[in-house]
């Protein structure tokens, strides 16, 4: 059964509380790749392999003279801008809202816009039109002068200040934080650090917690002899390149690219096929440098001496424990998540004192748990029913 929701209404009117709404329609999944009926006869499968063949010529001309879809395109207003740090509103869409507002946290070195990939692709537009009020933290690239940017600054003042703002804009005390990834170690490492409030909720998609479980990490830095020097690193460049991100996470996967541009000739004939590949390739290519104090803390404290799992990890002199997280929790977990497989994850809802607490691990990797046709299937529908009788 639906919960009901608390009548804050999307304008400044008083709020009552009236019977429970029908739910909005769930936005129309994206057009998924389509697979033609089989030939009838040899002749029918050589014509149509043949139409394809002229199709990918014709079209791979356009895609290579084409700019890449726009994403990103759900209307929203910046209520504030510090620095790095954006906040930002997206409109109501719905005539009534839940009490709950929420707060999505982005990883500093990604865009915010894998959430808003386009219409009928975006877990923004879903997620407003069942009624939620959202708001986001979408990262711009730090400058010279904030290369020592460090944990604190983003989870004891970024975090605490957006939090404020989405208390004073939305009128609630209480906060739903929704975590993705590294924003999703920045999440935690918030609620551990304030388990009295103003949290109602926490919700994290593929968080990192033992770090000794991702190869990726463990293939970047080593633990026994580490493989570069970390410190003569940051004190050189100041700001972390994303061509290093990018490469680094490439060196993981080296035929990844490769295969993904394979399947994209192969499938150059199908316009939703090539549109939903480039809108994934802008976003990812819209990677932003890193702080050079913060990647020093993430090598040193979370993958080195794995700090979040251990409870080594100290942030402002105060200790980072998982047991002081009590509010309630969903995990998300990708099955197939070659950056934070299923073992590095699990560690974090097993180490919080939630009594409400769920771990999800649906099939999916990194980016498709959250966006495209598998999130809108699976992922979505889950976010959506946990999160509605938790947001009244």
């Amino acid at each position: 059964m639906a919960a009901t929701k608390h009548a804050r209404p999307a304008g400044p009117a008083a709020p009552t509380k009236p019977a429970a709404p029908a739910k909005p329609a769930a936005p129309t999944k994206p057009a998924a790749p389509t697979k033609p009926a089989a030939p009838a006869s040899a002749a029918d499968w050589l014509r149509t392999e043949a139409d394809r063949l002229i199709q990918r010529g014709l079209k791979g001309l356009t895609y290579l003279g084409s700019a890449a879809p726009p994403i990103g395109e759900t209307p929203r207003t910046l209520l504030h801008r510090r620095g790095t740090l954006g906040l930002y509103h997206y409109e109501p869409s719905a005539p009534e809202i839940y009490r709950v507002p929420i707060l999505f946290v982005m990883a500093t070195s990604n865009l915010a816009s894998i959430f808003d990939l386009a219409k009928g692709q975006s877990l923004i537009e879903f997620l407003l039109g069942r009624g939620y009020d959202l708001y986001v933290i979408d990262w711009n690239a730090p400058t010279r002068d904030e290369r020592h940017l460090r944990l604190e600054d983003y989870t004891l003042d970024f975090i605490p200040d957006a939090i404020r703002r989405v208390q004073q804009h939305s009128g609630e005390t209480e906060v739903t934080l929704v975590g993705y990834c590294m924003g999703g170690v920045l999440s935690t490492i918030y609620a551990a650090l304030n388990p009295d409030g103003p949290l109602k909720n926490l919700v994290l998609f593929t968080t990192p917690t033992d770090w000794r479980k991702t190869a990726l990490a463990m293939s970047m830095t080593g633990t026994d002899k580490p493989p570069f020097d970390v410190d003569r690193l940051v004190n050189t460049l100041g700001l972390i390149p994303p061509e290093l991100i990018i490469r680094a996470m490439d060196m993981h996967r080296p035929l990844a690219e490769m295969t993904s541009r394979i399947r994209l000739w192969d499938n150059m004939w199908n316009d939703a096929y090539v549109k939903g590949y480039r809108q994934m390739a802008r976003w990812g290519a819209d990677t932003l440098p890193m702080a050079g104090e913060f990647f020093r803390q993430i090598v040193k404290e979370l993958i080195w001496k794995n700090g979040l799992a251990e409870g080594t990890l100290r942030v402002g002199g105060r200790p980072v424990l998982l047991k002081n997280i009590t509010v309630p929790l969903l995990h998300v977990i990708a099955q197939y998540d070659h950056l934070v497989p299923p073992d590095c994850a699990q560690p974090l809802a097993a180490g919080v004192s939630s009594r409400d607490k769920q771990e999800l691990i649906l099939p999916g990797g990194h980016v498709s748990l959250v966006a495209g046709p598998n999130a809108v299937k699976r992922m979505w529908p889950a976010l959506d029913q946990w999160l509605e009788s938790r947001s009244v």
